[in-house]
């Protein structure tokens, strides 16, 4: 015989009980985090070695800010230069020319070849390779020569190295970024009558921020560090100016402790202003979707 169930026997949603899943391996794994993070804090805290009060009396030492100025000036000149060279290359890497894309690889492999401390030091002693420099018409008479020890100092060189570097790799994210929008829906743009510039900004540019920015703050987190290497040309950056004081009063750890909190309060402002930006980004997600949607239409009307 079949047994009728009473729908009035039956639980209501209010005596339902949710049960948790028991997650032992979880409840392990958070001890041992619990007991490591403490043994760091007791071990940073406790150990006498540290010297936090010499940390702390270095801490807003004037060459200490005057290293984080110029380290965030190198960074921003850097980032600034290498935006409008990297398009460059990547609009060349993508463009129907042969000879300019087969330009634009050679030029992201070998900058991306050469590790970025031979670069600094290359540019810096650029003097020894070309004494002098000159602008004037090629293989012609030359109007304006320079010293190359005059024009290419320390800071000039940790640009170009820098930006010469940063080139190459934010080249290949833009064109990462671009190659990820469909061509089919520049296509059924321009067949509602779109502009190449109202294309790019209305339908490739939105859709191509979401996947650039993500990555694009990770190199400029990159390159801030990077920024310390240009203490091998005597370059007075954050890193450069510890040494220099570190150097007089033997005390090392506490002044690289300074560089390293300063480093990591300046990757924090920087990760903070790349979530505004990734969800200010996300606002028009609903409208560059749209947008999306009305090419798509159209693309498979065509």
């Amino acid at each position: 015989m079949t047994k009728v169930l009473n729908a009035d026997a039956l639980p209501g949603p209010t005596e339902l009980k949710r049960v948790k899943r028991r997650r032992p391996g979880l409840l392990v794994a958070n001890a041992i985090v619990l007991v490591l993070a403490a043994m760091a804090v007791t071990t940073i805290f406790t150990n006498p070695r540290f010297e936090w009060n010499t940390v702390a009396k270095y801490f807003f030492e004037i060459r200490v800010l005057k290293g984080i100025g110029v380290s965030i000036g190198m960074t921003a000149a850097t980032m600034a230069l290498s935006l409008v060279s990297g398009t460059v290359v990547a609009l060349m890497r993508m463009g129907e020319s042969r000879l300019m894309s087969t330009a634009a690889a050679a030029f992201i492999w070998v900058f991306r070849s050469i590790p970025m401390l031979v670069q600094l030091l290359f540019w810096y002693n650029l003097a020894a390779l070309f004494p002098t420099l000159s602008l004037g018409i090629p293989w012609g008479p030359r109007f304006i020569t320079f010293d190359s020890n005059t024009v290419i100092g320390p800071l000039t060189a940790a640009i170009i190295g820098l930006t010469l570097h940063e080139t190459a790799y934010i080249a290949e994210l833009i064109r990462s970024g671009l190659l990820a929008v469909p061509d089919g829906q520049r296509q059924a743009a321009s067949a509602l009558g779109l502009t190449p510039a109202q294309i790019f900004f209305r339908i490739t540019l939105p859709q191509a921020l979401r996947v650039i920015v993500p990555p694009m703050g990770n190199e400029l987190i990159s390159l801030l560090k990077a920024t310390s290497l240009v203490s091998v040309i005597t370059l007075a950056d954050l890193l450069y100016s510890v040494q220099l004081i570190y150097a007089k009063n033997f005390q090392t750890v506490p002044l690289l402790i300074v560089a390293a909190i300063w480093y990591m309060i300046i990757t924090g402002v920087i990760t903070l202003l790349q979530q505004r930006l990734e969800r200010r980004l996300g606002r028009h997600t609903l409208i560059s979707a749209d947008r999306a949607g009305k090419a798509k239409r159209i693309e498979h009307s065509v």
